[in-house]
């Protein structure tokens, strides 16, 4: 019997990337999976129809009645709910001195995304996770949210609300729910397919001496989805590149 055999699981922003391989991972393991995307429908469709037991559901995490829609479609489908992954998320590329640049709206655009939608998701699975008494949120979030680094300043400080959001939900929703978070660094992924100078700086400063891929983050859900004693922790995946 596989270890997740008989648990489902709903991963936001999973049509590609760290998504995709964490729903890969998780339905190797036998767990019943939802891939979930705000677009890339077609995407979706074909990575959950290309698992043993998954489905493909789009909301947009943003809007608290498609998030709580999410939730509700993905138990009436499995008829529970016992992990969450959070990945869904969205950046804006700004150099961290342009302030001009992160109008109002790229900040309403990202923190909708990344923080609010992790939140209504939370909120609406928060009843059923409980109810297994061993559930389990996973918020992806970023070295940037630990480091002052990142794609743009918005980006970075929603990444940091996330890894506190972490801390603060595992302190409230135990003993029922674990509360953790995978910090990656840089991830070769459609993102930053064309990030070739920051590329190139990573293997020059990481000592393992790469970039990570998508099944890297993948591996430390999957750990700490097994780490029962184990919550209110940010991981970071980065390579080592926190420690230069």
């Amino acid at each position: 019997m596989n270890d997740l055999e008989g648990r489902v699981a709903l991963v936001t922003g999973s049509s590609s990337g760290i998504g995709a391989a964490a729903v890969a991972a998780l339905a190797a393991l036998g767990a019943s999976v939802v891939v979930n995307s705000a677009s890339s429908v077609a995407e979706g469709s074909e990575l959950a129809s290309s698992l043993p037991d998954a489905i493909y559901l789009q909301a947009d995490v943003s809007d608290p009645a498609s998030a709580e829609a999410l939730v509700a479609a993905t138990v009436d489908h499995y008829g529970r709910l016992d992990i969450v992954i959070n990945n869904a998320g969205t950046t804006a590329l700004i150099p961290h001195h342009d302030l001009d640049a992160a109008t109002k709206e790229v900040w309403d655009t990202i923190l909708g995304v990344n923080v609010i939608g992790t939140w209504n998701v939370i909120r609406a699975a928060a009843p059923h996770l409980r109810a297994t008494g061993d559930g389990v949120i996973l918020n992806i979030t970023s070295v940037a949210g630990v480091r002052p680094v990142g794609s743009s300043i918005p980006y970075a400080v929603s990444k940091a609300a996330l890894n506190h959001l972490t801390v603060l939900l595992a302190n409230t929703l135990g003993p029922e729910i674990r509360v953790n978070a995978v910090a990656p660094g840089l991830i070769d992924t459609p993102w930053t397919a064309e990030w070739d100078t920051i590329h190139a700086a990573v293997r020059e400063t990481a000592p393992l001496k790469r970039s990570g891929t998508p099944e890297d983050v993948a591996h430390a859900c999957v750990a700490l989805i097994g780490a029962k004693y184990t919550t209110g922790q940010v991981l970071l995946v980065d390579g080592g590149v926190a420690l230069r």
